[in-house]
């Protein structure tokens, strides 16, 4: 058998061409045996490989997960919910001051303020160029812009004038731009509904309804933006802050992207309603104090005076019906005034009060039964105590006067020869109980205790000054304290000013009443107040039996009071007494036979030597006649009897 055959007679192999001139191709069957074996060799090392990099990976993400879940989890959880959580405020509304009547004198109301990003504003346009015009807001940047600006006019009026919002809304050298405060919240909706860009925040706007009316009481309160609240600066708005101002509420909320306006429903947590401010009630009649405001500014016009204030009070129980003074500010616009327009003289500038202090004496005298009524004093031509010569405002010889005509005319002459045989001691005495050199306690933020010179400290010449008003101070609301505590039978009731506070449940805590201070028995008082209806005495046969204060008189009213004139220390003339700088005062009780109101005046530096700058009793039949009316007081029953003054 042939050897290149098998035993079947088939070839074993078919012999392959050789190319000529080049080697012979290798067999195909070595080529194939040695691709096999590398195979087979590498699989496993890559199966190794693989499960290498597989734990590896697992290791890195256990450890990754253990910092998260362990080492940071807290400072990341803090960090997811400050991304996704907001913590939105509810205002408080601030409380309502009110007078005695329930008419409100200050409120809130809540409020938006708007602002921009003028910078951001610009790159939106230009960003969003295609969705702007779709919206009709403007083909261009400048059509767009004074588009805002006519909507915030049309919307808010003279509060956003266009020219104003434009300037602001085009100033895209900042980032924040405030265009409005305290705008109509529904008003502010309708702009931020319509433009995206705008953004608000919740404001609330304190309301002051009548303008002046017992501003120097309530004071102004402002927006504080930290607090989120309104804080009172003066007055009572800012010694009642607590009561008034209330606790916000706060609400946690998930929001979508970050997007505080954004929120996601079912998401509201940890909610604290806002608990409103209390209400403060006043003793006030706001009738009664615009009256009294509107009338005191035209006198003070009128007499030339520098400034003024009034007080009313209640004759048994101190409290205040209206605390005015001249000039008063317009708490809605306080920026437009000066520090020194913001005050309220009335209890914080004390004053030298002249012979309205001769009450002391009058009341003195008929306690220590020293003098009746009727009694005859012996009246100087003048009276020297120690380097001092007082004499009276009228020239005199030696006369014979009253006890009541020493008070009625308003010698300084017989008052001092009275007020010796009372004696220094009694009369302190007494100068305490009225309540001098001592604050009243009404409430009222910067009251002044006055001074009274200690009885340690006095000269030769200090009791010379004192009876006759002058060498101490007080307070208009002191000197009508002391009348009010002849009014009240001898009991005078420290002045009040609030009535009640209302919480929020609805709960009313009435102001506690201040302890009455005895000042001279039931018995002195009638006496005094009988005696002191001299003061608005009229002889129309004799003149000398006039009292100083007639022009105050009204028509079927008996009226007790008393006038007062003092000089003022001059620094110009080394702090001695000036020859034409003087503080006017009057103090009034109405009626005299039923008293119902006290009304105290004073008026400085008026025109001294003109009928009107020379009293203020003309005032006080103005504002009186007013008063009875207004509290529909009853006519006396019988004129007043007029008396003997001055003896022939």
């Amino acid at each position: 058998m042939p050897a290149n055959r098998t035993a079947g007679g088939r070839p074993a192999t078919r012999p392959r061409p050789v190319a000529r001139g080049g080697p012979a191709p290798r067999p195909a069957t070595r080529k194939s045996s040695r691709g096999a074996a590398a195979g087979v060799g590498n699989h496993p090392r890559r199966i190794v490989l693989s499960r290498i990099l597989m734990v590896a990976v697992l290791v890195i993400a256990a450890v990754r997960l253990v910092q998260v879940q362990g080492v940071q989890a807290d400072e990341l959880s803090a960090k997811a919910e400050r991304q996704r959580a907001t913590l939105t405020v509810q205002q408080a509304l601030r409380g309502q001051i009110l007078d005695r009547n329930g008419t409100q004198l200050a409120f809130s109301v809540e409020t938006r303020s708007l602002a921009i990003n003028p910078r951001e504003l610009k790159s939106d346009w230009a960003t969003h160029t295609a969705d702007f015009k779709a919206l009709g807001l403007g083909d261009t940047y400048e059509q767009y812009t004074q588009g805002m600006a006519d909507f915030f006019h049309q919307q808010l009026g003279d509060q956003a004038k266009a020219a104003d919002m434009l300037t602001k809304i085009r100033d895209d050298s900042t980032t924040y731009q405030l265009l409005v405060r305290d705008a109509d919240p529904v008003k502010a909706g309708a702009i931020t509904k319509r433009y995206a860009s705008i953004a608000p925040a919740a404001r609330q706007q304190r309301v002051y309804p009548d303008g002046t009316v017992a501003s120097n009481i309530i004071g102004y309160a402002n927006w504080r933006e930290d607090a989120k609240t309104p804080q009172g600066l003066i007055g009572l708005e800012n010694s009642y802050d607590d009561t008034l101002k209330g606790v916000n509420g706060t609400t946690t909320v998930d929001t979508a992207n970050g997007n505080d306006s954004l929120e996601l429903p079912g998401t509201v947590r940890d909610s604290t309603p806002a608990v409103p401010g209390s209400n403060v009630q006043l003793t006030l009649d706001a009738d009664v104090q615009y009256q009294a405001q509107k009338m005191l500014d035209a006198y003070k016009t009128a007499s030339g005076a520098a400034d003024g204030s009034m007080v009313v009070m209640d004759s048994k129980t101190g409290e205040v019906y209206a605390l005015a003074v001249t000039d008063g500010f317009n708490p809605n616009n306080y920026g437009d005034y000066k520090l020194d327009q913001l005050g309220n003289a009335a209890v914080s500038t004390p004053y030298e009060p002249g012979s309205v202090n001769k009450i002391v004496t009058a009341a003195g005298a008929i306690e220590y039964g020293i003098e009746q009524p009727d009694s005859v004093v012996d009246v100087a031509p003048s009276f020297k105590m120690a380097d001092r010569t007082v004499t009276d405002a009228w020239g005199h010889g030696q006369v014979q006067m009253s006890f009541a005509g020493v008070i009625g005319k308003s010698s300084n002459i017989g008052t001092l020869e009275v007020a010796q045989k009372i004696g220094p001691d009694r009369f302190v005495d007494l100068l305490t109980k009225f309540g001098l050199g001592q604050k009243t306690g009404i409430g009222l933020p910067g009251e002044s205790a006055g001074t009274v010179p200690p009885r340690s400290t006095w000269s030769g010449s200090t009791f010379a000054n004192l009876p006759i008003g002058q060498g101490l101070s007080m307070t208009l609301l002191q000197m009508a304290g002391m009348y009010q505590a002849i009014a009240n039978d001898g009991v005078r009731m420290p002045p009040r000013i609030i009535k009640s506070v209302t919480k929020p449940d609805g709960t009313v805590v009435n102001e506690p009443r201040p302890d009455p201070v005895p000042v001279v028995s039931p018995q002195t008082a009638r006496t005094v107040r009988d005696m002191m209806r001299a003061v608005m005495q009229k002889d129309p046969k004799d003149s000398l039996q006039n009292g100083t204060g007639y022009p105050a008189a009204i028509a079927g009213y008996q009226l007790s009071g008393k006038t007062g004139t003092a000089q003022q220390p001059d620094p110009a003339l080394g702090g001695n007494y000036s020859q034409t700088k003087y503080w006017i005062t009057f103090a009034g009780i109405l009626p005299a036979d039923n008293p119902r109101l006290v009304v105290g005046i004073m008026l400085d530096k008026p025109k001294y030597g003109t009928q009107l700058g020379s009293s203020a009793a003309p005032l006080f039949h103005q504002f009186g006649t007013y008063l009875v009316q207004h509290f529909q007081i009853p006519m006396s029953p019988t004129a007043a009897p007029v008396v003997q003054l001055q003896l022939p």
